[in-house]
């Protein structure tokens, strides 16, 4: 998986440079993780900012790799626990792009690497001495209980504007397990997965 997105990725930059365009963007990510027994998600807001780089292919076809600094995770809750996860990735989607006058359609593969992750708020922390689940407050880095890549499908409209300006949406829905915590039990379940709405505003450098 890992080779095919770096095959796409230089086959685009192989694309003469008038027909690209490179541009920036950022946004808002409403993020939230799914999947596991016993615990209910809700979402928390973070942000995402990166770089694209649109290479025309035929018409009104395009392909859109982007790199991405992006923040994801979200709330989860149970009787016992009530705590926030902060994921901090560096995302690659490859998007198929298709406009249509001003609005486009796009959508395609992304893959993500965790960099780092934080968990705060009510946990729970091991076991008692009497074997039981023990409960309390904390604060801590959580890297090491997420795996380190996240493969998701990306699909989202937006709108193009006057002088290389541009409005869009996406949901980004994972489709691997990402939960890698080994030493907690109870509440823990094998599955986690990451769902991210983005709403964003972009800029391509020598737009119209």
């Amino acid at each position: 998986m890992k080779k095919a997105f770096f095959i796409v990725l230089l086959s685009v930059f192989c694309v003469p440079f008038a027909q690209a365009q490179l541009g920036v963007k950022g946004g808002l990510n409403v993020a939230e993780l799914t999947g596991r027994e016993g615990e209910s998600s809700s979402y928390k807001a973070f942000y995402h900012v990166g770089v694209f780089y649109e290479a025309k292919l035929l018409g009104a076809l395009a392909i859109q790799p982007e790199v991405q600094y992006s923040v994801a995770g979200g709330n989860l809750k149970s009787a016992f626990t009530n705590y926030d996860s902060k994921l901090q990735y560096l995302t690659v989607p490859v998007l198929a792009k298709l406009t249509l006058g001003p609005v486009f359609v796009e959508a395609g593969p992304q893959f993500g690497l965790l960099l780092s992750a934080d968990q705060s708020g009510t946990m729970q922390l091991g076991l008692a001495p009497d074997g039981t689940p023990a409960y309390g407050n904390q604060s801590r880095p959580a890297t090491g209980s997420f795996k380190r890549n996240d493969f998701s499908v990306v699909g989202g409209v937006g709108l193009k504007l006057a002088a290389g300006f541009s409005l869009g949406g996406r949901l980004v829905a994972g489709l691997n397990d990402i939960n890698d915590a080994k030493d907690l039990s109870g509440i823990n379940d094998p599955r986690l997965q990451n769902r991210v709405f983005q709403l964003y505003a972009a800029f391509q450098f020598g737009g119209k």
